[in-house]
């Protein structure tokens, strides 16, 4: 029996009918947005025009705000990899039975709200807080070493934020790889790196790619770690699209900032895409 070609898109219409309520519209208002004029009275006037645009690239502040975003970026996303490939790497050759608790634990941040998690890094990194109590304590030190309100302490939040999300994306892409290819290797007489190296790692590196990919993306879009543990020289392009829109209500040139940040990220998922496939990343997600 032949099947009726509607019924896929019957049931996908609640999900795409969502999808285009609560993204898409509202991606399209913020386009239109940003070809609108702000008038000196604080008003905004309907119009087709790319002076936002050209406001962004006429000064040096923006584009260099940009690069420090994609600079900080690409910084969490090697710190993360390193971190979150030794985790998820124990989670493949493991047999424990406490496995399964300690992949909850991994999961455990996303329990806890992210303000709260960003907030409580002022008592760890603080003047007075825990680190610096201890080594006062300990006379190891006899002032507070300053660690808020620098970029170490922006990737250091970021880093609480984003590393489950790399753990969880490598860990799906070991857990597909055949644990006989590495004893194949091994009885052939490759030593345990060499079977790492010339084996898992390879066929790890989609995992990787798709880990580093969403880690890059949500980094570019986060702005609470900057606002909170950040000084006044570490802003992030989120932040000052947050000031513009919220602090000045400055619609247009807000939509403007964000609309070039939107087309940046498109521009390296869709290179992302044609070449690994994103599909790695909703498994990774749904296994999560």
């Amino acid at each position: 029996m032949k099947e009726k070609p509607w019924k896929p898109w019957l049931l996908l219409s609640p999900s795409l009918t969502a999808v285009f309520l609560l993204l898409v519209i509202p991606v399209c208002f913020v386009v239109v947005y940003s070809f609108w004029l702000r008038a000196p009275s604080g008003m905004d006037i309907p119009a087709f025009q790319f002076g936002n645009y050209a406001k962004f690239f006429a000064d040096s502040f923006y584009p260099v705000i940009l690069l420090n975003t994609i600079r900080v970026a690409l910084e969490t996303v090697f710190i993360c990899l390193i971190m979150g490939y030794i985790p998820a790497y124990f989670f493949y050759r493991t047999e424990s039975r406490l496995k399964p608790y300690l992949m909850i634990l991994v999961m455990l941040p996303f329990w806890i709200s992210f303000i709260i998690r960003t907030l409580s890094w002022i008592n760890i990194l603080g003047d007075s807080g825990l680190i610096n109590h201890l080594l006062l304590k300990s006379g190891l030190i006899s002032s507070p070493i300053p660690m808020l309100y620098n970029e170490g302490a922006v990737i250091m939040g970021l880093i609480q934020y984003l590393l489950p999300f790399m753990i969880l994306n490598i860990y799906v892409s070991l857990d597909g790889i055949d644990k006989s290819l590495t004893e194949a290797a091994k009885s052939l007489g490759c030593t345990e790196w060499q079977a790492f190296r010339e084996i898992t790692l390879p066929l790890s590196l989609p995992g990787v790619s798709a880990g580093c990919l969403l880690v890059f993306v949500l980094t570019c879009g986060t702005y609470l770690p900057p606002m909170i543990l950040g000084g006044p020289g570490n802003e992030m392009i989120a932040n000052l699209i947050f000031k513009r829109i919220i602090g000045t209500l400055d619609w247009p040139f807000g939509s403007a900032i964000s609309t070039i940040l939107l087309l940046l990220l498109v521009l390296i998922v869709y290179t992302y895409n044609r070449y690994m496939g994103i599909n790695q990343i909703f498994k990774s997600l749904s296994k999560g």
